[in-house]
């Protein structure tokens, strides 16, 4: 217990690990308890950028802030929580934070302020912050790498093309071995990337509506409270979408769309939505997945683990009016619940259909699936082994056998798999990734990439309905060995009509280094992240200080 934050019970957690879920009968917060459904679900409005023209043309310039703030995260009369959010500057954050939604193709230029204090308030580790659009196949200086850190008072531009098609995309913190911390205290946002397939075919505006799910455990005081379990997760007993505590959404009879990120630092749920007048689960088809649109896929609940983004169309038209829909989870093996943990969020339904649109599932054309999807499994070039493993001794968690420490001591130059031959832009692999490390799941990303699932054995031993869609995510349980189909899609030098992306001279044929690490963020503190190498265009390797894609000399905070 001596990562507890203070003022926190350790009511519900005593009971000796088994490897399973332990089902707690009470709260471990000390603060007020939270009404459910009693507070309403903000809906956020896109952040209007400002237009700029350089050398290379026009771009969108979206100027933020990270600050810290005191804000009313329980219910009115609790204490405030102070939290770090981002924000327009000069207007304070909000958690989540700003929605930033912009078309394919479209050139953007992101400048982060680092506003926060000089130490974390409740944490006391320094607030150095790193920016990761995750999603984004940007270059390595723009991805947000663990040690291009921006220190307070300092500022960074991060310039994102916006190549890929239409996908739901986040950005966090990732700053070195206070990831888990940073996003804990608000650091994060949606970032959705569109383009006129998708604004034709899939609900839009208040139709289109993004969820934000995380958990947190608060001190009688207010604040939040950490406690990882000796770093193996820290899964809170109050839970919150879009920054409130289980809040309602008001609906209509028609299709929803929702962008389900899944934001918390360990937990992950098995969610579905019921009608809680009959009892009957909702209608529910997954039409995007991480990377992008997919084949729509019916299902009744789904797994999701952190990091994960799942876009569902959810059909009220089966309700009547004054019905209450509740988004349940049933949670997973290796989670910690407690007694409201299994609810997320209310929906109520209020009217009619006001606007007949996008009432329909429809699905894609060839043309706006994720080329992943259908590349061959034979047209990889190597199999690579990816082993998860916790070594005893050190309490640290690995990925074959290495941890960011090696990364730091060899000058940035190991690749997290051995065989000596980095890929090409452009390459196909497969990547084999088993979970050695015991009664942990990990939900392991890979920075730069799409893949496809392939396989499962071990586990579940099949490919699920909801996860046959492209991904840079995966869920990997408790012994299980999954293996992907990964596409290395490096930031073009140009988009299709010739115009130049502007990338501060650097092209994909440059290659760089990129991150893979556990999402399970306290897994990833302590140790497991990791990089891998992707080479230029001819095959060679440039990793000497002067490297135009350097990840933290090429474009330094200012």
């Amino acid at each position: 217990m001596g990562g507890l934050g203070a003022g926190v019970a350790a009511v519900g957690v005593l009971a000796p690990w088994s490897g399973g879920t332990i089902v707690a009968s009470d709260w471990i917060s000390t603060s007020a308890k939270p009404a459910r459904f009693a507070r309403r679900l903000p809906v956020p409005v896109p952040l209007e950028p400002t237009q700029m023209e350089d050398e290379f043309g026009a771009y969108l310039l979206y100027e933020l802030s990270e600050q810290s703030a005191a804000v009313q995260v329980l219910d009115a009369g609790a204490p405030r929580t102070t939290l770090m959010g981002y924000g327009v500057p000069g207007a304070g954050p909000s958690v989540p934070g700003p929605l930033l939604k912009v078309d394919q193709h479209t050139r953007v230029r992101m400048r982060v302020h680092n506003a926060l204090p000089p130490v974390h308030p409740d944490f006391g580790h320094e607030m150095a912050t790193s920016v990761h659009l995750h999603g984004s196949a940007s270059l390595p200086q723009y991805d947000g790498y663990a040690d291009d850190v921006t220190r307070p008072g300092h500022y960074k531009d991060y310039w994102f093309p916006n190549h890929q098609g239409p996908r739901t995309l986040w950005y966090h913190d990732h700053g070195v071995h206070h990831t888990a911390q940073n996003v804990y205290s608000g650091l994060v946002a949606q970032y959705h990337l569109t383009n006129a397939w998708e604004r034709e075919n899939l609900p839009q505006g208040r139709y289109d509506v993004p969820l934000t799910v995380s958990d947190a455990m608060f001190a009688k005081d207010g604040s939040l409270a950490y406690m990882d379990r000796d770093h193996s997760g820290l899964y809170g007993d109050i839970i919150m979408v879009n920054g409130v505590p289980w809040p309602y959404l008001d609906v209509e009879r028609r299709f929803y769309r929702f962008r389900i990120l899944m934001a918390t630092l360990s937990r992950s749920m098995t969610l579905r939505f019921v009608n809680t007048r009959t009892g009957a689960t909702l209608p529910t088809t997954v039409v995007g997945t991480d990377g992008g649109l997919m084949v729509p896929q019916p299902i009744t609940s789904w797994r999701h683990a952190g990091a994960e983004r799942y876009e569902v169309m959810v059909d009220f038209g089966s309700c009547r009016v004054g019905d209450r829909i509740e988004l349940r989870n049933s949670s997973n093996k290796n989670n910690r619940d407690f007694l409201h943990t299994g609810k997320v969020m209310q929906f109520r339904v209020t009217s009619e259909p006001t606007d007949t649109r996008w009432n329909a599932v429809v699905t894609p054309p060839a043309s706006q699936i994720n080329p992943v999807m259908t590349a061959p499994v034979s047209a990889s070039r190597r199999t690579r082994d990816i082993d998860l493993e916790h070594d005893d001794t050190t309490n640290e968690f690995l990925i074959n056998g290495m941890s960011w420490q090696d990364v730091q001591d060899s000058d940035w130059n190991i690749f997290a798999d051995e065989s000596g031959t980095p890929p090409r832009p452009g390459d196909v692999e497969i990547w084999r990734i088993e979970n050695k490390s015991g009664g942990w799941f990990h939900p392991l990303h890979i920075h730069l990439v799409d893949f496809r699932i392939i396989s499962r054995k071990g586990g579940q031993n099949r490919v699920q309905a909801w996860e046959k869609g492209p991904k840079d995510v995966v869920y990997v349980g408790e012994g299980e060995i999954v293996e992907v189909l990964v596409k290395y899609a490096m930031a073009p030098a140009t988009y299709p009509d010739g115009r130049s992306t502007g990338q501060a001279g650097a092209t994909a044929d440059q290659g760089g280094r990129y991150m893979i690490h556990c999402h399970n963020l306290a897994h990833e503190d302590h140790d497991m992240m990791l990089q891998f190498l992707v080479a230029g265009a001819d095959g060679t390797v440039d990793l000497g200080p002067d490297f135009v894609n350097h990840p933290f000399l090429a474009a330094p905070a200012q």
